[in-house]
């Protein structure tokens, strides 16, 4: 069994993105390891060679910009990365997204059970999202993304490239039918935790990807407002974090405002949005 891994990295550095962390959390897990680096403002490829890995390949790639129907650019990329994958499977993660090393027999079994198998295409994980902090946690996030795909069967990325599909324009759910099964791991979404300055950048950056956002809508770095935190359907987290995180989370340097729960069985926010999620409920209503 071959495994590929492969990510999409710009201005990580900038962004404060956790792509080391993510990097090295994959490493143990693959026989290759494919970074899409970006035509990125700092040290973002640098600091990839500084990982030091020889199972890590970059790709130098320029980000088409204009490619803005649901963040298409994003999905572009990833298929760039994707197709330089020379595994059986081929293991995906975002910039921002962490394995927890106990889970790495887990998913190595899963994908040696699967790998003769062909109606398996994929594999999904659950997701523990995280906001403002280490210790808070985010329950209106996805539940689950497909991260492992087959190689080899016309598997695309799809979207702001948060999932994939098959060429013939199937999406590839992450259920437990239709082509996918549970690997019973977690992914660790470390996006929504960053100083509120690097968060308001971030997002303001961002939201040229999309098509609701103008090309020229981004101020210069020193006029961006810091981000405010939400914590609306937010919990308190008291689990572990992967061990490659330790430096990191040590070395956070930002307050944020107190934070006071509420019971989700009584937050109405975090109803009415689950309840939009499944279609429940008109979009308008979750705001």
């Amino acid at each position: 069994m071959r495994v590929s891994g492969f990510t999409i990295l710009r201005n990580g550095v900038k962004f404060g993105y956790p792509f080391q962390e993510s990097i090295r959390s994959l490493l143990p897990l693959v026989d290759e390891m494919v970074v899409a680096v970006g035509d990125s403002e700092d040290d973002t490829r640098d600091q990839v060679i500084a990982l030091d890995s020889p199972k890590i390949r970059i790709v130098d790639t320029v980000w088409d910009m204009s490619k803005r129907v649901e963040g298409m650019a994003l999905s572009e990329q990833t298929d760039l990365a994707l197709e330089q994958c020379t595994g059986d499977w081929c293991f995906y993660l975002q910039a921002d997204e962490v394995l927890h090393e106990k889970d790495h027999d887990r998913i190595r079994a899963k994908m040696r059970r699967y790998l003769d198998r062909p109606s398996v295409e994929g594999l999904w994980f659950g997701y523990v999202h995280f906001r403002a902090d280490y210790d808070i946690r985010d329950t209106l996030g996805y539940l689950r993304e497909v991260r492992i795909v087959r190689n080899g069967v016309g598997i695309r990325s799809r979207g702001d490239a948060c999932g994939f599909y098959r060429g013939s324009g199937r999406p590839l759910r992450a259920r437990l039918f239709g082509g996918t099964r549970p690997v019973g791991a977690y992914v660790y979404h470390y996006g929504g935790v960053r100083p509120p300055r690097v968060q308001g950048l971030r997002v303001a950056t961002f939201h040229r990807l999309y098509d609701d956002g103008a090309l020229g809508d981004v101020p210069p770095d020193d006029q961006v407002d810091d981000w405010v935190y939400d914590y609306r359907g937010c919990v308190p987290y008291t689990g572990s974090h992967p061990a490659v995180m330790a430096d990191r989370i040590g070395s956070m340097d930002w307050e944020r405002p107190p934070f006071n729960p509420v019971p989700r069985w009584r937050d109405p926010y975090w109803w009415r949005v689950r309840l939009k999620k499944a279609g429940l409920l008109p979009r308008r209503w979750a705001d």
